[in-house]
């Protein structure tokens, strides 16, 4: 592995870190405030971002996206990181589960998503349903030569802002060593559909302005076309194009690690006491010290599975490894953070609270540290037939 940047790289960090501090925080803290993005603005910030060339950077150029390698696509999720997710979304990285689109759906979906006109989100949690994504309830059934979709979804990440939904449902069920197991199909629905509500969903302390959803189908009717992939199969599309979604949670917690860091070593620089600054203590330095190579960590474990997924390697336990340590050192640095202001820390002067609060969802989405702890367990344990 090579450990330096190339330059198209280091241009592409550079170049998304100046646009976050130039277009996006100064809109934190309004959305931190209300809760929501000033109307209009989300669809500016796209606008710049598209013509910066920036947009759908994650799709192939073929598709009109930019084509970024992982490697170089986790710098860019990185350095986004830095940011409020409720302005950053609408730097738009459409699913790249959309590569699966095949015929008319390209054109209705994918092609428009590449090019800023379509928004999607992705629907697979269910009320009692989360990490089981094989005991979902929601269900759709044959009737003639349709799909009838029933159930509900939540906590469906910015679905408030799409304008289709790719959503996972139960399509039969089959037998398996460990008991019953739900046979799952991939659906495309768009906004509108008859039988198909997106409501707005619960009050999150994490993300403020970036919302979850509820979904609700009731005798949503769908035909085979809006099928993404193959029937029964959806368990295995996920696998094979979200894995790598865990990578972006682990950039971004290292990025806004960063972020958190720089406020607490200017302060340690900055703040005196009993004459001197308090950097200067023992106390506040090995915290520092402590914080910055923690974050270092995460930074090269999840760049290292990032170029892993360049290498065509094998990376499923690297990226597990890269998110459970990111997502987890996130929290203890934003708390560190805090401790070294001090009671300011705490206060909505600062932004510190505000990273504190959304560092702990980072531990839950896209897979929690439980789950992730059983992927680097079983990683380890499989090959010698435990």
């Amino acid at each position: 592995m090579d450990f330096g940047l190339t330059t198209e790289q280091q241009m592409v960090a550079d170049t998304v870190r100046g646009f976050v501090e130039k277009e996006l925080y100064p809109h934190e803290a309004e959305v931190e405030r209300t809760g929501q993005v000033p109307p209009g603005l989300g669809e500016e910030i796209k606008r710049k971002v598209i013509d910066l060339g920036f947009y759908a950077p994650n799709l192939p150029v073929e598709v009109g996206g930019g084509g970024l390698d992982h490697l170089t696509f986790t710098l860019l999720e990185r350095e986004l990181g830095r940011a409020s997710m409720a302005l950053g979304v609408f730097w738009g990285r459409p699913s790249g589960i959309l590569m699966g689109c095949e015929g008319e759906q390209r054109e209705r979906y994918l092609l428009p998503a590449a090019r800023g006109e379509r928004f999607d989100a992705l629907a697979m949690t269910e009320p009692g349903a989360g990490s089981d994504v094989r005991g979902m309830q929601c269900f759709a059934r044959r009737d003639g030569g349709d799909w009838v979709v029933n159930g509900a979804k939540h906590f469906i990440s910015h679905a408030d802002l799409a304008d289709f939904v790719i959503v996972f449902v139960a399509t039969g069920e089959e037998e398996t060593a460990r008991g019953p197991k739900k046979r799952i199909t991939c659906f495309l629905v768009d906004r509108g559909a008859p039988g198909f509500e997106i409501r707005p969903g619960y009050d999150s302390v994490s993300h403020r302005g970036y919302h979850n959803c509820i979904l609700t189908f009731d005798d949503c009717r769908l035909p085979d076309a809006q099928i993404l992939g193959e029937v029964h199969r959806g368990f295995e599309l996920a696998n094979e194009w979200l894995y790598a979604t865990r990578i972006t949670v682990a950039a971004g917690c290292v990025g806004r690690a960063r972020r958190v860091f720089d406020l607490a070593l200017t302060h340690a620089a900055e703040r005196r006491q009993f004459g001197q600054p308090i950097g200067r203590f023992q106390g506040v330095s090995f915290k520092l010290a402590d914080m910055i190579t923690e974050i270092d960590a995460a930074d090269w474990l999840t760049l290292a599975a990032a170029w892993r997924l360049d290498q065509g390697l094998p990376a499923d336990r690297e990226i597990a490894s890269a998110k459970v340590y990111a997502s987890e050192m996130l929290a203890r640095v934003t708390d560190e953070a805090i401790q070294i202001h001090g009671g300011m820390g705490l206060m909505s002067d600062l932004p510190l609270a505000r990273f504190w609060r959304d560092a702990r969802v980072e531990r839950i989405w896209d897979g929690t540290s439980e789950i992730q702890r059983h992927i680097i367990g079983r990683g380890l344990l499989r090959p010698l037939g435990a």
